[in-house]
């Protein structure tokens, strides 16, 4: 990944919180002729292991010991130049996008596990059912059908042997060219732009830390 210095964070913590609120993420490897991407939530269960799960049909399935990248990204937008005041006084000024993402490369372990699994989906329903007014249990569902499911999926589980993380949030602007944005963004109010402004805000905050 091009990652110049102004835009690299290292901070585990953030990267940690990143993998956390956008669990949704791409995982690139080599498959037999070229190269194969697929989308999966993740948990990341400590500073050095993710778990997950996909079909047993899934090329993934069978690709024990593989080398991944997986790739969680935050929100992003386009960022009009207008939002820049220097743009009002020189004109100097062009468009760009604005974007935080996390890159794990780690190992893949696949595991037909059972009982890893149902812990995993325990897990997972817990934490994405938590908002709801009456949260689903994997024990809602029929034992026989849990069973059935469980026979259709298998676990994955990727060491991490390295993180990067690029969030470029204008840190290499002027202060009133960031604080320009994040009114510009908030005026657009588009379908992203307040998560993307939060993550402008957060960033100033550490800046200040």
């Amino acid at each position: 990944m091009y990652l110049p210095k102004s835009f690299h964070e290292t901070r585990a913590e953030v990267l940690h919180a990143l993998m956390r609120d956008y669990p949704f993420a791409t995982v690139v490897m080599r498959g037999a002729e070229e190269l194969v991407a697929n989308h999966l939530p993740f948990e990341l269960v400590s500073d050095t292991l993710l778990h997950g799960h996909v079909a047993r049909g899934n090329e993934m399935a069978r690709a024990d010991g593989a080398a991944v990248l997986v790739i969680f990204q935050a929100a992003d937008g386009y960022i009009s130049p207008n939002w820049y005041p220097s743009k009002q006084e020189t004109g100097r000024e062009v468009p760009t996008w604005n974007y935080a993402v996390v890159h794990v490369h780690g190992r893949l372990r696949v595991t037909d596990d059972k009982a890893w699994l149902r812990q995993l989906l325990e897990r997972l329903t817990e934490r994405h059912e938590a908002g709801q007014p009456k949260p689903w249990h994997v024990s809602d569902a029929p034992e026989d059908h849990i069973e059935k499911m469980l026979s259709a999926i298998v676990g994955i589980e990727i060491s991490i042997d390295r993180i990067e993380g690029k969030f470029k949030l204008n840190q290499n602007h002027p202060d009133a060219n960031r604080a320009g944005v994040m009114r510009g963004l908030a005026e657009r109010a588009g379908r992203r732009d307040g998560e993307l402004a939060d993550l402008m805000q957060q960033a100033e905050e550490r800046r200040h830390e």
